[in-house]
């Protein structure tokens, strides 16, 4: 077994490097992998590429390396007491904050992680953390068949909840200020798309929905959307005596101001990927009753493999960058000329 591991790391300068760390001790209910890939979720680990950019050209000195990362796949080498599922030589994807991190080896609990199918790829089960993110604020949106929505901010957790809606049968329009996402979206087949700042959104989002308006909407972003969030609600469906009505889900930190027009539009946080993630008890120990809870992060992660594996969650097209861990610095560096141009970061680990 491993004894020491490398693991990427945010610098004060705003570049990614690696630090060295002990392995984390096998405690019961959790498996040690060696890890083959994981996926940088931009928004939540680096405040966005933008972000990350903006901290290069002022940098902090003080400020202390931060590991990161929440998402890999790999092969089991160890299980620990009370671990049926898994034996070693297992391929498994994980994921988990301070877990599941960017480095060669993880040891993560047995309830967040589950089976990788013989025909996806490590790279592509990176990518389940994400997936069952996008899988969760569908849960909370409830759309019904047929409905119109609008994933506002197309980064890769809102690529993954407007392919989750179409899977739904519904018809999804997406708003973005970048093009490359945009284009990225039409690619594997959105509905629609507008650009917002060039393009007249609530006008196009009208048009889109044949004058109906919005049943739903997904705001997929981090910062500020206030106003996102009044253009969405001038898009959704208007009852005649002039509310609008609907439902929209924040997915991830969107901070935002209700405002008075919003009346009779439900507004729902999703954050998570399901229940029983950072319940302790459940991640190394029991399930809960499946009976009770069909739906718990680990069977969520389980569909979206499974959607992946059946080539109805497309994620090979949100992967911009594959990048060898222990090439991060030079590599991140060489992206951060075009920050607008990356969308799904790779990190392949050599064994």
């Amino acid at each position: 077994m491993a004894k020491q591991r490398m693991v990427a790391a945010l610098m004060g300068d705003g570049s990614i490097d690696l630090v060295q760390q002990d392995v984390p001790e096998l405690r019961p209910g959790a498996v040690l992998v060696e890890v083959h890939a994981s996926l940088v979720s931009p928004g939540t680990e680096l405040g966005g590429w933008r972000n990350l950019k903006a901290r290069a050209e002022n940098p902090d000195p003080d400020a202390k390396p931060r590991p990161f990362g929440y998402q890999n796949s790999g092969i089991v080498l160890e299980v620990g007491e009370g671990v049926e599922e898994f034996k070693p030589g297992d391929r498994v994807a994980c994921m988990g904050g301070g877990y599941a991190l960017h480095t060669n080896y993880s040891v993560v609990p047995h309830h967040l992680c589950v089976a990788l199918p013989d025909n996806v790829s490590f790279a592509q089960g990176a990518y389940n953390h994400l997936a069952a993110t996008a899988l969760m604020a569908l849960r909370r949106g409830q759309p019904e068949f047929g409905e119109f929505c609008c994933v506002a901010g197309l980064g890769v957790v809102g690529q993954l909840t407007a392919m989750l809606y179409q899977l739904a049968g519904n018809y999804v329009i997406g708003w973005d200020m970048i093009p490359m996402r945009l284009e990225v979206a039409r690619g594997w087949g959105i509905a629609g798309t507008v650009e917002v700042g060039t393009e007249d959104e609530v006008q196009a989002t009208a048009d889109f929905t044949g004058g109906h308006g919005l049943d739903s909407a997904v705001i997929a972003f981090g910062g500020n959307a206030d106003k996102a969030l009044d253009g969405l609600t001038r898009c959704m469906k208007l009852s005649p005596d002039g509310h609008h009505w609907g439902a929209i889900v924040v997915v991830g930190g969107a901070t935002y101001t209700v405002p008075s027009n919003t009346t009779n539009i439900d507004i729902r946080r999703s954050s998570r990927t399901g229940p029983g993630y950072h319940d302790e008890a459940w991640e190394y120990g029991p399930a809960y009753p499946p009976v009770f809870m069909r739906w718990t992060t680990q069977s969520n992660l389980q569909l979206c493999l499974r959607l992946i594996s059946e080539g109805r969650l497309n994620v090979d097209c949100l992967t911009t960058h594959t990048v060898p861990l222990e090439k991060a610095r030079t590599a991140v560096d060489e992206m951060m000329q075009d920050p607008d141009g990356i969308l799904g970061v790779v990190f392949e680990m050599s064994h």
